[in-house]
Parts: C-alpha cells; structure tokens; sequence
C-alpha cells in the first residue's frame, strides 16, 4: 500500500470497520482507531532509549525489553454536525511524563468551512510542522516503527490549543494549501508535579504543495519557551551574584524565543518511494541551535516494504562550559558552585548530536494490519548522549548504540 494512501486513511478517520454513522444526512458520526504494539531492546544497558522527549523510563537501563517506547492506543470521534461545521477529537493511551498511562487528549477542535477554499479550527490541534506530524502517532500510516528523531524531536511542543486558518487553492496540476496557526501549550514533563514545559505566542506558518506523486512542505514556527526542570538550577547560579547572574542569563529558558524552519519533500510513484526532511532550531538558552535531517528510501516488493534511513542532528552550542569560578570561595560556597557547574554541564552533554543508519521491513500480513523489524544504529557525537535519558554513573558519552525493535500497527 501506498504510503500517501496509508496518510489518507488515518487522516479521514480510516473508513474501516469499527465506524458507524446515522442514516439521516446530519449530524453524521465517525469512530475509529489505531494501536502499536512495540518491543525495543537497547544494547546500552547504562542509559534509556526513549522515543519521546517527556517519557520517564525506556529501553536499556530500565527494560531490557521495553514495551513503553513506541507502545500506544488512540481512539478518534469525528462529528460532522452540518455540511460546513464539524468536531474532531483523539486521545492518546501511552507511556506519560509520570509513567501513568492516563488518556491525553491530542485533538479537540472544531472546524469551520468558511468557503470552499478557506476554513478554521479553534481548540487542540497538532502543529503542521512535518511531513508527517499529523499522523506520527499511527504507526499504520507510516513506513518507519517511528519517525526519525533526529528531525522530528527537534519541536518540544507538538500541538497547541489555538486557533487556525488554513486555504486551499489549485493552479494547473497543482495543489495548494497555505495554513496559519497561533495559539499556547503547556506540559507536563517528569519531575515534581508542578514541572512544566509551556509555549507561548506559538505561531505556525506552513505551506505545502502537491503535484501527482509528489509532496513539498515547507514550514516555520516560533513561540516563546519556559522549562520549568531547568529553574532550581539557574536560581542558584543566581545567588552567586553578577558572575552567576550572567550565566543563568546566557542558559535559562525563561520565556525564551525559539525558532524552528523544516522543509521536507516525497516522492511516492508507487512501487517505490523516497523522502527526506531538513530542520533547524534555535534558542538563546541551554537548548542552543540545532540541526536535523534524514533521507528515507523504500520499495515494495508485494506486501512486504524494506526500507533504509539515514539521519544526522548535530548542535552549535558548546558541550560543556567553565561555569562559576571556583578561586577565592569559601569552601563550603565552592562545594555548591562545583555542583552547580556540574549540572550545568550534565545539561549541556544532553544536547543530542548524532548520526545514525536504520534499516527495516514493513510487512502488511492482513488487511488493517502491518508488522515492522528495525534496526538502528546511532553514532553519538564526543560528549554527546545522544536521545539517550536516566544515564548511570557508568554510562560513557560518546560512542555508538544498537537498537532492535519490533512493532505490529492496526488501524480499526
């Protein structure tokens, strides 16, 4: 199957079995589904692989096995109220910042056609930042167990409650559509229960172009950033005065602009497809600028997809930093300053930079199903630990790291 069809399905609510609608014209009702069942094995046993920025634990340290990288259910309702109005929710079942499993909305919005061409959204909605951002999530739509992190962990904030604006037009053989989207999110991120991540003014900007097989996106987004996790440590480099003050003032994420420019493009004839995504962020702050691209490459052979991507981010920042000077202290005073340096340097080495190569199979075995084999291997910069968390007083930054992983996606 296609892998624009896979996007298709899941982005009209996959008209399969599980739906249901009334036989009088309006309101009309959609309910469906999708799921991954994953298995992940790392061979980094002094640190945790973990596909989302906010998940707690993952494979390796934690799990040998670890079913909660890229394990989830959602479940989606689509109301069409009139011709011209209709409600769009999702929630999402999946490892959480806290370890819970506890529902999550990802979709609550409604929709507004204001003409054939123009229509708006106002609530929860996933920003139109990727190829496929809007359906990352189904691992049916997509030709990877999960996509690549080097791009796609590149935006903290994935989706925001706001209000959107999106136009569609046509010239030629051309299709075109233009959309425009600000709003705010805050989450929750592990930590004490008052940690948070929150976006501000969040603007989105994106257009994307369509001919044939085809597909050109291009995007940019900016908002102003607070991580709560960071604050405890910044607060006491304040307290060591001017020198203090300065670098909490150069690493502190504290209503701090950020900034992400992504272009990506497919090009999917059928029996074979390729596509490719390059991403750049940037931050006044600990987060620093980075940047992230890969090129996926496919060909169908029957049911079954084998497919090979190779991606690389890398950051601008420094990986470490001189921190507060520790000459002429107090002994106990240079206790906490070394500490805090530490940390900040800790902080600084967590910055992703690495490259990786992964090569899997996609296997559709029956209708509505599919099963994926993958591996992935990533090269860690120097100093780097890569999307590696939770690292153990043994873990050696730097390096490589060997991920095996297997999933079966369903949609219903």
């Amino acid at each position: 199957m296609k892998s624009k069809q896979f996007a298709a399905i899941s982005l009209m609510l996959l008209h399969a079995a599980g739906s249901w609608a009334q036989e009088s014209p309006y309101p009309k009702w959609q309910f469906n589904g999708y799921g991954t069942l994953g298995l992940v094995h790392s061979n980094e046993n002094q640190a945790d692989f973990v596909a989302d920025i906010f998940d707690p634990e993952g494979a390796g340290h934690s799990s040998y096995l670890s079913p909660e990288v890229d394990s989830r259910l959602g479940l989606q309702l689509n109301a069409e109220v009139t011709s011209d109005l209709s409600l769009f929710g999702q929630i999402i079942v999946e490892q959480n910042y806290d370890g819970s499993y506890k529902p999550e909305l990802e979709w609550a919005n409604i929709r507004y056609d204001i003409t054939r061409h123009l229509s708006a959204r106002l609530g929860r909605m996933v920003l139109p930042t990727f190829l496929v951002s809007e359906y990352r999530n189904v691992g049916y739509a997509l030709p990877w167990i999960r996509p690549p992190l080097e791009v796609y962990r590149l935006l903290p904030v994935s989706s925001a409650d706001a209000l959107s604006l999106s136009y569609r037009f046509r010239t030629g053989d051309f299709n075109h559509s233009l959309q425009a989207l600000y709003g705010q999110r805050n989450l929750d991120v592990p930590g004490a229960d008052d940690n948070q991540v929150k976006a501000r003014d969040l603007a989105t900007l994106s257009y994307m172009l369509e001919r044939g097989a085809f597909t050109f996106l291009t995007s940019y987004s900016a908002s102003e950033l607070s991580v709560d996790v960071f604050d405890p440590l910044f607060d006491g480099f304040r307290q060591f005065g001017p020198a203090g003050e300065k670098i909490a003032a150069r690493f502190a994420v504290d209503n701090e602009s950020s900034r992400l420019l992504s272009v990506g493009a497919q090009y999917d004839p059928g029996d074979w497809f390729v596509m490719g995504e390059l991403a750049s962020s940037t931050s006044r702050s600990v987060l620093g600028d980075n940047h992230g691209m890969y090129v996926t490459a496919g060909y169908r052979i029957g049911d079954v997809t084998p497919y090979l991507t190779l991606a690389k981010v890398d950051v601008d920042s420094d990986s470490s930093d001189p921190g507060l000077p520790l000459a002429g202290l107090p002994p106990a005073l240079a206790g906490i300053a070394r500490e805090l340096n530490a940390g900040l340097n800790d902080l600084l080495g967590s910055m992703a930079a690495q490259q990786s190569v992964s090569a899997g199979a996609r296997w559709d075995f029956a209708t509505n199903f599919t099963l994926k084999l993958q591996l992935d291997h990533m090269d860690l910069e120097q100093g780097s630990a890569g999307f590696l968390i939770d690292r153990q007083p043994g873990f050696e930054a730097g390096g490589s790291v060997l991920l095996y992983s297997a999933s079966i996606d369903f949609v219903f």
